[in-house]
């Protein structure tokens, strides 16, 4: 049985200086907001709920960019481009998520090559993030 998740993808600028939102996990390196799509509950808010969780943004789904198989590990990510209120270039929010977190949030640039930090599942999605973005 395949799981669901979802990614709701923040970015700001355009062309080669687009960025996306990404975080510090204490325990698990660089990573995109994504989470589990509850019983009932559609992708669209699932987005917008992980979002808010993750990060306390609250945000508009704007359009939904794909889906991306991890035959691996047995996932579909679902990926939604938000938008919300101009955000600060970098802060720290604490998730209840796997018995609390601080996570580290900031902008990472698509034209950047992820580097050892990031687990190969989120190089994975930065990488169709940019490629729907170019197309």
């Amino acid at each position: 049985m395949v799981a669901h998740k979802v990614c709701p993808v923040l970015l700001r600028g355009v062309g080669a200086n687009t960025e996306v939102l990404a975080f510090r996990h204490p325990m698990a390196g660089n990573q995109i907001v994504k989470g589990t799509v509850e019983p009932g509950e559609s992708l669209r808010d699932a987005a917008a709920r992980e979002m808010l969780q993750e990060s306390g943004l609250v945000v508009s789904i704007e359009r939904f960019l794909g889906s991306l198989r991890y035959d691996d590990i047995a996932q579909d990510w679902h990926f939604f481009q938000c938008s919300a209120e101009p955000c600060p270039d970098s802060w720290e929010h604490w998730t209840s998520d796997d018995g609390g977190h601080m996570f580290k949030f900031y902008w990472y640039a698509l034209g950047n090559r992820p580097d050892y930090n990031w687990h190969v599942d989120f190089i994975r999605a930065l990488d169709f993030i940019s490629d729907r973005l170019e197309g």
